[in-house]
């Protein structure tokens, strides 16, 4: 059975970046439809014991009938969760290993910021944007909906291990940033735990 996890803060803790109200709605409107809809897509059938990652990862070897449900609904509920564990109120650090690969890729961790900034504004529709580990070097990919890079390309259009990782959909910012998409990613970097995310990096080189 899928869980909607807890999250490690209040839903007023990253104020003024995300305020209380998109964060309660987010978290438990938003992510527990994901996780209701996935239960009831498996339940009664062989595949309810697997994880939400296993089944991310096992798309191609689903039915016709239920592989589109799953791949929105645990794409929903893996995405958010990754998502959730990303922020921190107080302060963080960037790991000499991690710095050292995005410099490596993009010549500065500035120059990284504005790419990512600049190709998460360039995405139409609701969707993601990524930071990847991809035979072992760093790339930033979109992908639309909830897809992952965790479903590999021959779901969607994206493969790699997701080290950080940005919800673009307007319920993600709307209430407050209404459709500046530039506001809230923006205020994003304000609040990321690199400390988590090298963490992150440092178990998937």
């Amino acid at each position: 059975m899928i869980v909607l996890p807890k999250l490690l803060y209040s839903y007023d803790a990253l104020e003024p970046y995300i305020d209380k109200e998109t964060m309660y709605i987010h978290h438990m409107m938003h992510h527990k439809k994901y996780v209701d809809n996935a239960n009831e897509i498996l339940k009664n059938t062989k595949f309810n014991k697997m994880s939400s990652i296993e089944i991310l990862k096992n798309l191609a070897i689903f039915p016709k009938n239920m592989r589109v449900g799953l791949q929105n609904n645990i794409g929903g509920h893996v995405n958010h969760s990754f998502f959730w564990k990303q922020f921190i109120t107080g302060i963080s650090k960037l790991s000499e290993e991690l710095e050292i690969s995005i410099v490596k890729k993009f010549s500065s961790f500035e120059d990284f910021k504005k790419k990512f900034t600049q190709l998460a504004l360039s995405k139409f529709g609701s969707g993601w944007i990524w930071l990847v580990l991809d035979k072992n070097t760093l790339h930033i990919r979109t992908t639309s909906n909830q897809d992952n890079p965790l479903m590999h390309d021959s779901i969607c259009d994206v493969s790699g291990i997701p080290v950080l990782g940005l919800d673009l959909w307007e319920h993600a910012y709307y209430l407050k940033y209404k459709n500046n998409r530039l506001e809230y990613i923006n205020a994003f970097w304000k609040i990321v735990n690199w400390t988590y995310i090298s963490e992150i990096f440092l178990k998937s080189i």
